[in-house]
Order: C-alpha cells, then structure tokens, then sequence
C-alpha cells in the first residue's frame, strides 16, 4: 500500500502521454498527406527565424496590448513546467519539493513561478474581457462563432484553474511546513500564495495535508487534460510554431511560386533550336494536376500552416479586401483548411489507412471561389501573422486550379489573358496601334 500512490501516478503518467502521443501522431500523418516539400535550404537562417520569431515573439509585440499578455502567458507556461518536472519526480519516487537540493536558488525559482502564476491569472483576465465584455471585432467574425469561440475561453478557463491549484497548493504546503508536518520540509518561498494562509488558519494537520493533495493531484491531472485537449483546439499552436516558423517561407513576400512545368515549357518556347514537337525527355516528370482542390494537393508545410493557426485573427484584420466588406476572411482559410485535413484524417481512421472518397473537396465544399478571387495578393495576411503562416499561398494554389484546370477564371481575367496572349498586353489593341495615342491632339 506504501507505494500505491506512486503506481497510480505512474499509470495516469502512461495513460496521460500515450493518448498524447496517439494524437500527435495522427498529426504528423495528416500533414503527411500533402506533397512533399523537397529539401530544406538556408537552415542558419531558418533557426535564426525560431529564435526570434518563435521563441523570442518578435511579431507578437507589433500590437503591445496583446502581445505583452500572450508573452507573460507563454512564458508563464514555460517556466512553471520546471515545476511540472518536480511534480512528476515526486509523484514517481515519492519524494518532495525533490528540487530544493540545490539550497537558496529553490526559493528564488518557486517565488518567480508564484509570482509568474500572478501575472498568467492578471493577463488570461484582460483576454477573457477582451473577448467577451469589449468584444473586439477580429474575435466576433462569422468563422468564430460557435466552437472557436468556446474554444478560446475553455483554454483561458484552464489557465485559471491551473493556476488556482498551483497556488492553493503552494500556501497549504507552506501552512503545513510551519507546523513542522512530517514529510514537508523548509523549502521555498511563497511571495503570493503567502497571503491565503488566513483562508488555512485553523485547520488540523490532517485537513491541510487533504487540501495539499487534492491540490497536488488536480494540478497535474488538469496538466495532462491539458496536454490532450491541445489536439482539439487551435492551441496546438504551442507545439507547432517552431517547425512553422522553421518551414517558412524565406523568399521576399512579393514573389510567388512558379510552375516548373510550365516554366520549362516557356523556356522551350524561347530557344530557338529546340524543338517545339519533340518527345519530353525519358524521366521528366508530369504534374496529375495543376494547383490544389483538396489538401491532398496542398504541400506538407501548407498544412502544417492550417494546424499551426492560433485563429488570432491578425490576418483578417490586416486584409483590406476583408476590411471593405468582401467575403475572404484569411484566418477562415486556414481554419477551412484545418477542418478539412481533419475530415480527411478521419476518413483514414474509419478505412483502416485508406482514404475513401467522400464526395466532398476543400474547393467549393468548404472555400468558395468567391473568397479566392477576393484577395488582392498584398501579402497583408502573411505580414501580420506571428506564427509565419501564409494564407496567401493556398488562394494561389487554388486559383491556379480553377484557371489551368477548370478555366473558371472571372470572366474579366479571361479576357485580360486573352488580351495578354494576342497582343502581348492587357489592352484590346493590336501591338501596332498601343502607340496611336502619342499622334492625339
């Protein structure tokens, strides 16, 4: 019975990381479904983008507000998992406060994680009002409401809770260290959890040794549904912004990827000894499809982007053909991307590994061709966004199907191309009159 406490933590420990890891690995298979990328260049500069964007939160701060809350949270979050790894010490060996072997620094750390628990509390309070009593624009569009807004306020929920647990945890340890109780010695030093002792003053050693274990237990079974509820949630963000920013784009914002095959093809068209009607060489390869209509046709990073999105909204806020009424939302692509990619996986799960057809497409079934032909490719959207994400590039990808698979581009681009094909500009003149306005009086 001694070490019965120690097994139980153990198997929740087993049970908590592995449904974890099922989960993250359903992830990887998803995003495995797109086209590969080929090989990664430049990879001084990619980490270099890691540290600053990612870990260091550059292009959070460009709206301080907000960016100063999600930088006290996130870093809050780091900081108290060294007190998650003491947690999970203890619980396996039975130990406690095992950590303040290393004398005076222990004090120093646990006031800091007090301190920090604080301000996670101050900040998830400014966000909750933010989204509920002040009601920001950007959190009240049409793609937000419903589950990604309930989404947004259970993560701020948790924070509360967990931080609420860490807390009471900390001030009926501390009570019970005045008492001089077996088991809890000196350790630590508790700048906020010091003044709920008032709320202990009284209670038996007994009741306060409950209270600290409940308190113990909840907070690292509420890390673990924690851990498994990020697969549900955008908040999956957390794991996923360093491999996002590390795959992202590296090339000036303005410059949009070309189709090799049809380069080649213009390349050929402007040699003038090679041979229009000659076989393709043995080898080269043909695209089954020009562009994308589904995420299967989307590259692995593109969908990495669609898990990675933190549905802030930034995007859309920045997007002036969002800002003058049009339908596109850039943050409802990737969210209609994600959800798509999710019904995919699922479909995969119930087939054994197979995707069946399912009559549906991430063109017109989930984005209409409305919100594609919108855009005005400012990269605003890819500016904006902290995480590195590019919308930009999946409206690109998909207008390319309509125009070279479907020729279902606007009647005004058709007319545009076939200007541009007659007479070498977009204006219905001959390429001997575009000059006539010079002789006009």
């Amino acid at each position: 019975m001694q070490y019965l406490p120690n097994i139980l933590f153990l198997l929740l420990l087993i049970a908590g990381i592995g449904y974890f890891t099922k989960n993250i690995r359903k992830v990887i298979r998803n995003i495995k479904i797109g086209q590969e990328i080929g090989e990664v260049d430049q990879k001084g500069k990619r980490w270099s983008n890691v540290l600053r964007i990612a870990l260091g939160q550059s292009k959070m701060v460009v709206r301080p507000v907000s960016g100063l809350m999600h930088i006290i949270v996130y870093v809050g979050f780091v900081i108290i998992n060294i007190e998650v790894l003491e947690i999970i010490i203890d619980g396996l060996f039975g130990t406690h406060r095992i950590f303040a072997v290393i004398g005076p620094a222990y004090d120093y750390l646990i006031a800091s994680f007090e301190v920090l628990a604080l301000l996670v509390l101050v900040a998830v309070a400014v966000f909750w009002i933010r989204r509920n009593i002040q009601r920001l624009k950007r959190f009240m569009s049409p793609e937000m409401k419903g589950w990604p807004q309930n989404d947004g306020n259970i993560i701020l929920y948790f924070e509360v809770v967990l931080m609420l647990l860490f807390l009471t945890m900390n001030a009926a340890d501390h009570s019970l260290q005045d008492m001089g109780a077996a088991h809890y010695s000196e350790a630590g030093m508790f700048p906020v959890s010091n003044h709920l002792l008032p709320l202990f003053s009284g209670l038996t050693e007994g009741t306060l040794v409950m209270i600290e274990r409940i308190a113990w237990w909840m907070h690292i079974i509420g890390i673990l549904v924690f851990l498994n509820y990020l697969y549900f949630s955008k908040h999956l963000h957390i794991l996923l912004a360093f491999p996002n920013v590390y795959f992202g784009k590296l090339t000036p914002k303005g410059q949009l990827k070309n189709l090799e095959s049809v380069t080649n093809e213009v390349k050929l068209m402007m040699d003038p000894s090679a041979d229009p009607y000659a076989a393709p060489p043995e080898g080269a390869e043909t695209p089954a499809k020009f562009g994308a209509s589904d995420v299967m046709d989307l590259s692995r990073t593109q969908l990495l982007n669609a898990y990675t999105c933190t549905e802030c909204g930034r995007c859309t806020s920045e997007c002036p053909a969002n800002q003058t009424g049009k339908k596109l939302s850039p943050r409802k692509i990737m969210m209609d991307t994600r959800d798509r990619l999710q019904e995919v996986g699922k479909n995969l799960d119930a087939n054994k590994g197979e995707f069946k057809p399912d009559g549906k497409q991430l063109l017109d079934d989930y984005i209409s061709r409305e919100e594609l032909w919108a855009c005005t490719t400012c990269n605003a959207c890819v500016e904006a966004c902290p995480v590195s994400i590019d919308p930009l590039s999946i409206i690109m990808d998909m207008r390319q199907f309509l125009v070279m698979e479907q020729s279902a581009a606007p009647s005004e681009l058709n007319v545009t191309m076939t200007n541009i094909e007659n007479n070498a500009a977009p204006w219905p003149f001959n390429q001997m009159d575009r000059a006539n306005w010079i002789n006009e009086n």
